[in-house]
This record gives C-alpha cells, sequence and structure tokens, in this order.
C-alpha cells in the first residue's frame, strides 16, 4: 500500500465505524457505488477479507477491525494536526525567521530582544546573507530589503525606513590629522574603500569615482568591516548614521555630504495576515521610530 490510498483506507474506516454502505457514502458526501469500490479494491490490495457482508450491513472481520484501530488513530492525529495548524495561526509562537544585511544586525538586535521580552514563547532565527532569500519557500517570515522595491510575486512590500549614510573619522584620526577642507582637496587623507574594481554599493561607487586611488589607504569587500575600521582610526570611511549616533568615538566629516538607501519590509502573502508576522511587523515599525535620520539625506 502506498500513502495515496489513504481514500481507500478512509472509505473503509466509515465502512466499519457505521456498518453500512450507506452511512459510510453519506458521511463522505460520495456514492455508495464509489464506497463499494474503495472497500474491494482495498481489500484486493492487502489480500484479506475486511468485511463480513450481511443482510443489516457490514460487520469487520479481525484484519478490519486492526484497519479500524489504526484508522481511528490516526483519523484522531489528523484533526489534532489540524487544530494545531489552525490555532497557531492566531499565536504568536514557534519560530520567526527575519533576514536582512548582516550591516543591520546592530541597529535590529534591540528590537528583537525587546519582541522577544513580551513574546518569550518566539524562537528568532536571525539570517544575515548577500544573497535574497526566497519567502515563497518558506526561508524566512519577514525580510528587510534595501535598494529597489523589491518585485518579486506574491510578497507583500511595505516602504520602512531611510538608512542613511555619511562620512566619518574617529577623533583620534581627526587629532592625528585634522579634517578635509573639501572632497576636492582632500590632501594626505586616508579613506576607507571598496575590494572590488567596480563596486555595486552606491556611496562606495561615488567614492571610487572622487577619491584618488592614492587616498583608498584601507579597502574592504564587506560593509561591516568599514565601522571597526573607522573606529580603529584607520581611515575616513562611510557609516550609517543610526551607528554614529551612538558612539561617540565618531565625528562626521565633509557634512552635508550623506545618502540614503530606503529599506523595505517584505513578507510573502500566505503569511502576511498571520497573527506572528503581524504582531512583529506592528512592533518593529514602533520600535523604528526611535530611530534617527540624516538631516540632508541624498539619493542612493
Amino acid at each position: 500500500m502506498a500513502f495515496n490510498d489513504w481514500d481507500e483506507v478512509r472509505t473503509a474506516y466509515q465502512v466499519a465505524r457505521l456498518g453500512t454502505v450507506s452511512g459510510a457514502a453519506q458521511a463522505l458526501g460520495v456514492h455508495h457505488a464509489t464506497v463499494i469500490r474503495h472497500v474491494d479494491s482495498l481489500e484486493a490490495k492487502l489480500g484479506a477479507k475486511l468485511f463480513q457482508r450481511h443482510a443489516r450491513g457490514y460487520t469487520p472481520t479481525e484484519a478490519g477491525q486492526d484497519l479500524l484501530t489504526v484508522a481511528q488513530s490516526t483519523d484522531d492525529q489528523l484533526a489534532q494536526l489540524a487544530n494545531r495548524i489552525r490555532g497557531r495561526g492566531d499565536e504568536v509562537t514557534g519560530e520567526l525567521i527575519l533576514t536582512s544585511l548582516a550591516v543591520l544586525a546592530p541597529l535590529l538586535s534591540p528590537v528583537l530582544a525587546a519582541f522577544r521580552e513580551e513574546h518569550p514563547e518566539v524562537m528568532i532565527k536571525f539570517l544575515t546573507d548577500e544573497r535574497v532569500f526566497r519567502l515563497e519557500y518558506g526561508e524566512a517570515h519577514v525580510a528587510i530589503r534595501a535598494g529597489n522595491p523589491p518585485d518579486q510575486p506574491d510578497n507583500v512590500v511595505q516602504k520602512f525606513y531611510s538608512h542613511d549614510w555619511a562620512l566619518y573619522a574617529s577623533k583620534d584620526y581627526i587629532a592625528r590629522h585634522g579634517r578635509p577642507d573639501s572632497i576636492a582637496d582632500v590632501g594626505d587623507h586616508v579613506f576607507i574603500g571598496p575590494a572590488e574594481h567596480i563596486p555595486r554599493v552606491p556611496f562606495f561607487a561615488w567614492l571610487h569615482q572622487n577619491v584618488p586611488e592614492r587616498n583608498i589607504g584601507y579597502r574592504v569587500n564587506q560593509i561591516t568591516a568599514v565601522l571597526p575600521a573607522i573606529q580603529a582610526g584607520l581611515g575616513i570611511g562611510f557609516a550609517p548614521v543610526w551607528g554614529e549616533a551612538e558612539d561617540t568615538r565618531l565625528e562626521r566629516v565633509l557634512a552635508p555630504l550623506a545618502w540614503s538607501s530606503q529599506l523595505w519590509l517584505v513578507t510573502h502573502v500566505d503569511l502576511h495576515r498571520t497573527a506572528k508576522v503581524q504582531t512583529f511587523l506592528t512592533f518593529l515599525k514602533a520600535w523604528a521610530t526611535r530611530w534617527p535620520v540624516a538631516e540632508t539625506p541624498g539619493e542612493a
């Protein structure tokens, strides 16, 4: 027997439970001939009689009683599973998978900690990667993405937060080297730039075009490596405005130069209205109202 024989097992179970073909047909919403066909087919596959036929109906044989016991247990388990699944849609419990750029981890971690405090039965899985996680395959419940509006089908996309970047240097660097007067005259100042020849990040591309190669004294292949380099005094680099706001070691330079990259909240349409996702989205949006923004953001 295979899993696709379940319809026949279910039919035989109803016959054993109710004792008649007509009763089973009514319970299943099928024609009585279908019930007879299912029972005959199942008996042929099993090589055993499941019922004794008589004028009053069908009485299970010993094999039929075994089938009744197993089918009853399976039917109960499936009903319990259905109830759990339905109930889970109204609960804020279980696993919540969030994906974003790794650079947003310091911004999001306090939110996730506060959300867990309010909903301790939720286990949060925070995934960061350069690739785009596929919501339609269940890889995440909520995605935070940057740049142009995501256009994957069956996703719900909401405008979220403007991720603002500006040039910063450590106070130690400024004490040793001073500040650049303008981007047109950077003198001997050291900048932190991209490792790749053709940068994908907009502000790295701008740096590549406007700062001489000789001034790029430190290069990284991940944005997350820039802020530690600035803090260590390795040079001037782009850092998120929200990161600088909490770091007294840094000072902004060449203001009002800034870049703004739009962040988007993305959920799959099948999960968007579930209690868990909606509760988290509401919490996240409320928390984001506390985050700082650049005074004069440009275009990313």
